[in-house]
């Protein structure tokens, strides 16, 4: 052996030195060493490897066996060798090995699967077609992340149920069972040339006791009836090697990912965890590097938990190799990058780590060596000094991993008897409610009577008993948590009713049981808003943006969101429903983000209308997209066709609840555009109003358009146009001062800006134009009363001050083309008293008014409070200053509210 080492190369020195597999391996065959070296600046490749098994006609089974394992011996050989003269990255290991067990599975399955005279061809009951043998890599073959000893996990399907063609029928299921045994045996049966893979079938349906192949309806039944949550895990990463992999997929996918967000997946993945550790801890092995403390399992376990959690609804987690979706989940933020950094390092150190182990004898270990010559061929080949500084660094990983996946698994404290409020709870029948009278609860008797009411129901009492333990566990601290706001009785009823709502879906309840700090921002917002705690109630999907607060405090960066969004979409096929739920959750989540954003004072009131408006935009833009993808009467690619938002979505002043006023216009020369554009429409109104189970995107009013309720819903660009010019009334030219073009093609929004700027620059008998105005208004005031209480048509308030703008547009645009600009009204009427049309003071005035009015209507919204006189008692010069102008451009007195 010493000659074999000194008369090596160098390249092959440092394998021959760790490796006594290679050593005995290049013993028994002279010439692999030479070929080794040879050819060792170069990687085995995928080609090289097919190469080596391309002419095998006419060996039997002996033969192949032989062949198989011979190319992998020359595999292993220069892996060993390239790796230890530090010649191949991790990857490269990883997927040299998966390639060779794929080839070496394909060419085994091409072998057993070669015609039999006996039995004939495999044939489905139902499509009368021939059935291939689908080989699914589970675990680290499923991601092509073999290590260098490793077993593989397979599972055998077949697509469907039938019988064979030979004169000896007998079923798929058996035909498949026969060819399996065969193609594992020519795989994983030791001769004097060792094996290709051992393969381990216990991931199967039934594990050991099931049939060794398993059709796609039993596989379903078994996945809907049987499969348990660590099968969900063990799926993730599985992957079909043969066949039809669309077919497994559609059938395997709905049982790992689920439509909803998960977060029992914590509960499981961790059982599942300590599981393993004790079966360690039994056996002795502590010491493992892939199952003990910070162990290579637990960098997997931190990425699938969150793969199981949101993969579901998140097609771009759906990955298989861990350090893709490790990545992935730093590129969303679930991850912050700088733990990322430290899971891949660490990664990288122990899967390099467990080849060397694996080199020593070919052994499938992950247990480091007690033996001090194996301990100093180890820390040699890691580029250490000596064992001890080896072990210190590994035990800086192992305590990084160990810190990230506590921090994901952390165990919630288990208060549902520990809690000082505990007894609040588990003792409310009695109705004693001096503690909840201590804690400072206003009318402590009847938040105790809601407890009680809520033990006592039917609701409580048939949950599912881990949904109960879930709800016992939140309740004492949401209790303290509700304790600490101003106002204690509706801060904890409203997020009550919210329980209540969830109480059957395991998943919400497990998010506040596995973070309770979400328990006090939950409870900020309930306590802030009854119109966000309702919003929250109907949508409780949203618990999940209360994860991580730096997405609830990011501004949005719009065209990146539509890009998300996009691609969202994309992933759902041609699922509409699923799609039109995909709008919804995004559209509710961007709301929330901005809600919470306005309620902590990070934007002020103009910004939030901006990025509503902007929503309502991307909205509109991606919906006519998606519509016109599924129209089926469609004539182009792209239409040619246009939404114009008139109101507060013109103006962009949107609010949380507004809806959006309309109006769709076309031009295109198609002879059936009218018929086409219209049926688009109507589409596109379903698909914004429609309650889906994750409720609605808007509500529309299209009564803006040319001749109102009794016109067509589209109108051309040239009919719009002479409408405006010849038909339209004065109130529908001050509803054009505040239109824009928002969604669709920009050819047409341009087209309507050039008529819109046309008609606001028209020439005007002033004196009608103010009667006009003025009448409108009156009649205004007919259906909306001035109250003094209402922002909104108190005289001297939001329309008094809006038809003012109106009349000024129309009537000095043609001089004045800034007027022509959508700015909003407090910026245009900074540019009336810059030109002279209005006195500066009350151009001042007006805007300060304005301002405060919407801040009011929006607080009140917000709030769930009634406006009192009271509350305009401030801005009352402000609104005089409005009246005293209104007198002034319509010669008309008018008294305050």
């Amino acid at each position: 052996m010493n000659d074999l080492t000194q008369n090596a190369n160098s390249l092959l020195a440092p394998a021959l030195a760790h490796s006594r597999y290679l050593q005995q391996l290049f013993l028994r065959h002279p010439n692999l060493a030479e070929a080794t070296l040879a050819n060792i600046a170069q990687p085995f490749t995928r080609q090289a490897m097919e190469q080596a098994l391309s002419n095998l006609q006419g060996l039997d089974d002996h033969a192949l066996k032989q062949h198989l394992r011979r190319l992998r011996q020359a595999v292993m050989a220069k892996l060993i060798s390239r790796e230890l003269a530090g010649l191949a990255t991790l990857q490269e290991v990883m997927h040299t090995i998966s390639d060779l067990a794929e080839i070496s599975l394909s060419s085994a399955l091409a072998w057993v699967s070669q015609p039999d005279a006996r039995y004939g061809q495999p044939i489905g009951e139902e499509s009368g077609q021939v059935q291939e043998l689908i080989i699914v890599g589970m675990g680290k073959l499923g991601g092509r992340e073999l290590n260098v000893s490793s077993d593989i996990d397979l599972i055998f399907i077949f697509p469907e149920d039938g019988q064979t063609t030979g004169p000896r029928k007998i079923s798929n299921s058996e035909y498949f069972a026969l060819i399996s045994k065969r193609l594992i045996s020519l795989i994983g049966d030791i001769s004097d040339d060792g094996f290709v893979f051992r393969v381990d079938m216990r991931l199967r349906p039934f594990g050991s006791v099931g049939p060794l192949a398993c059709s796609f309806d039993s596989l379903e039944g078994y996945l809907l009836t049987q499969g348990r949550e660590w099968e969900r895990y063990a799926w993730i990463k599985a992957r079909a090697l043969s066949g039809d992999e669309a077919g497994l997929m559609q059938l395997v996918t709905p049982f790992i990912y689920r439509k909803y967000l998960d977060y029992g997946a914590y509960h499981s993945m961790r059982e599942l965890h300590s599981q393993i550790r004790r079966e360690v801890a039994r056996k002795d092995k502590i010491d493992n590097i892939k199952l003990g403390p910070g162990g290579i399992r637990e960098i997997e376990f931190i990425g699938q938990v969150f793969q199981l959690i949101r993969g579901g609804r998140n097609k771009n987690l759906q990955l298989r190799p861990t350090q893709a979706i490790l990545e992935e989940l730093a590129q969303q933020g679930t991850l912050s990058h700088a733990a990322v950094a430290e899971l891949q390092e660490a990664y990288c150190f122990l899967r390099n780590l467990e080849h060397r182990l694996m080199y020593l004898d070919d052994a499938q270990t992950q247990m480091l060596p007690l033996n001090t010559e194996d301990q100093a061929r180890i820390a040699h080949s890691m580029q250490f000094a000596d064992w001890a500084q080896f072990c210190e660094q590994l035990a800086l990983y192992r305590h990084r991993v160990s810190q990230h996946f506590e921090q994901v698994f952390v165990l919630p404290p288990d208060e549902g008897d520990a809690h000082p409020q505990a007894a609040i709870w588990q003792s409310a029948q009695d109705g004693d409610s001096s503690d909840l009278a201590a804690l400072g609860f206003e009318n402590p008797a009847e938040i105790n009577r809601r407890l009680a009411s809520l033990q006592s129901s039917n609701r409580y009492l048939q949950m599912p008993d881990r949904c109960r333990k879930r709800v016992d566990s939140i309740l004492p601290p949401l209790i303290k948590v509700s304790a600490g706001f101003h106002n204690p009785d509706a801060t904890f009823t409203r997020i009550l009713d919210l329980l209540e709502a969830i109480s059957r879906r395991e998943s919400y309840l497990a998010l506040l049981a596995e973070h309770p700090q979400t328990l006090k921002r939950l409870a900020s917002l309930y306590s802030a808003s009854p119109w966000v705690s309702q919003y929250l109630t109907r949508h409780p999907i949203l618990l999940d943006e209360l994860l991580d607060f730096r997405l609830l405090e990011e501004l949005p960066d719009w065209p990146k969101l539509g890009k998300i969004l996009r691609q969202e979409l994309n992933d759902l096929g041609d699922d509409t429903e699923a799609k039109m739920d995909c709008l919804r959750h995004f559209q509710h989540a961007q709301i929330f983000r901005l809600v919470n954003q306005d309620l902590g004072g990070l934007l002020v009131l103009e910004t939030v209308s901006d990025h509503l408006s902007d929503l309502a935009d991307l909205m509109l833009t991606v919906t006519l997209e998606q519509v016109w993808q599924e129209l089926s009467i469609k004539h182009q690619p792209k239409p040619q066709f246009a939404v114009i938002g008139y109101g507060k979505l013109g103006g962009k002043e949107l609010g949380f609840a507004s809806d959006l006023d309309i109006v769709y216009l076309y031009e295109d020369d198609h002879p059936n555009a009218t018929e086409i554009y219209a049926k688009y429409a109507k589409r596109v109104v379903n698909w914004l109003t429609a309650l889906t189970p994750a409720g609605h995107l808007y509500d529309i009013d299209l009564r803006l358009r040319p001749n109102g309720a009794s016109g067509l819903l589209v109108s051309s660009i040239g009919a719009f146009s002479q409408y405006q010019r010849e038909s339209a009334w004065v109130w529908e030219h001050q509803a054009l001062t505040r239109a824009r073009y928002c969604a669709g093609d920009k050819v047409v929004g341009n087209a309507f800006e050039v008529i819109r700027e046309d008609i606001l620059c028209a020439p005007r008998d002033l004196e009608k134009l103010r009667f006009d105005v003025r009448t409108m208004r009156d009649r205004m005031l007919e259906t909306h009363p001035a109250h003094p209480e209402d922002v909104k048509h108190v005289r001297g308030g939001i329309v008094d001050i809006e038809f003012i703008m109106q009349y000024l547009i129309l009537a000095h645009a043609k001089e004045h083309k800034e007027f022509c600009l959508n700015t909003g009204n407090i910026a245009l009427l900074a540019t009336a008293a810059q030109q002279g049309l209005i006195p500066l003071n009350a151009a001042h005035l007006a805007a300060d008014g304005y301002r405060e009015l919407r801040r009011l209507q929006h607080s009140s919204r917000l709030n769930g409070t009634e406006l009192t006189p009271k509350m305009l008692l401030p801005i009352q010069p402000q609104l005089a200053a409005v009246r005293l102008l209104w007198q002034t451009l319509f010669g008309e007195h008018i008294e305050q509210s």
